[in-house]
């Protein structure tokens, strides 16, 4: 018998960071999958995972910054799959860097990304994954130790890999986003790459010298001192999740760790934000 699931439409004004908050919180109580759309979300959770109050645990559903409204209801099971086949393009970035499903030609660039989304982040549809691509492409990475924070499909730490450096680490607190980054590292043979389910806590006595921290600004604001412990001097700190607006305040926080912003890439009011450790 096909397992049964609760789908839950979520109609999000403003939809961006919201959105993104709202998918990491309902991760963590047990919604396994997601779809995005122009007024919100669709999320997924098994009909035996949920119970009544299961939004009670959700703060930014009684956010002051945002106005979230929703609907549930029962559905038979979800082939995930043919949902997102169904509406992933493959990019170029830079034409130097594709990022596409196993199902499309190789358009034959110096990097070819091969993933399996699944409804997790970071297709490289997003403005932030976009630009944090265009950072690591003038970055020097070879021979560098990295961490992808908020890894999400895996796509900036398997990049890194790609462009050599010597050991990488890719950390999301989603257990969807882990196991669809394990998949993703195999299937672009990058052996050096190391995935964790986990927050900021497992970078205790960590040293990287660089560090990607693709995710929002609340997060990126109060990880910041764990981020900024584990960088090695003249180490290279790479932030994105944010708009335009929110640069001041992130660039007030990072520079109490010593730390300079060196470039700043828009794309459509988000930003991604290069910073080195003096």
């Amino acid at each position: 018998m096909d397992n049964i699931y609760i789908e839950y439409t979520f109609t999000i004004v403003p939809k961006e960071p919201a959105s993104e908050i709202l998918i990491a919180e309902l991760g963590a109580v047990g919604f396994e999958s997601f779809v995005e759309n122009d007024l919100g979300l669709t999320a997924y959770i098994q009909k035996h995972d949920h119970y009544e109050t299961i939004l009670d645990e959700i703060y930014s559903l009684n956010s002051t910054e945002f106005l979230i409204t929703h609907t549930f209801k029962e559905v038979a099971q979800t082939n995930w799959n043919a949902e997102w086949e169904k509406n992933f393009t493959p990019i170029q970035v830079d034409d130097l860097v594709s990022v596409r499903a196993p199902f499309h030609p190789n358009p034959n660039l110096r990097y070819d990304i091969v993933i399996t989304p699944k409804m997790s982040f970071g297709t490289g549809h997003h403005e932030t994954t976009h630009m944090m691509l265009q950072h690591l492409i003038s970055l020097e990475v070879n021979g560098k130790k990295t961490l992808d924070m908020g890894c999400g499909t895996g796509i900036l730490a398997i990049f890194a890999a790609m462009k050599g450096a010597s050991d990488v680490d890719a950390i999301d607190i989603d257990s969807w986003c882990y196991e669809n980054s394990l998949e993703n590292v195999a299937r672009n043979n990058c052996s050096n790459i190391h995935v964790f389910e986990g927050d900021a806590s497992l970078l205790k006595d960590q040293k990287y010298d660089i560090i990607i921290a693709n995710i929002n600004r609340n997060i990126l604001l109060q990880d910041m001192q764990s981020y900024t412990n584990c960088l090695e001097n003249r180490g290279v700190l790479l932030l994105s999740g944010f708009y335009k607006e929110d640069i001041p305040i992130v660039d007030q926080e990072v520079e109490k760790y010593q730390l300079k912003l060196e470039n700043t890439i828009e794309r459509n009011n988000w930003v991604a934000l290069k910073y080195n450790k003096l």
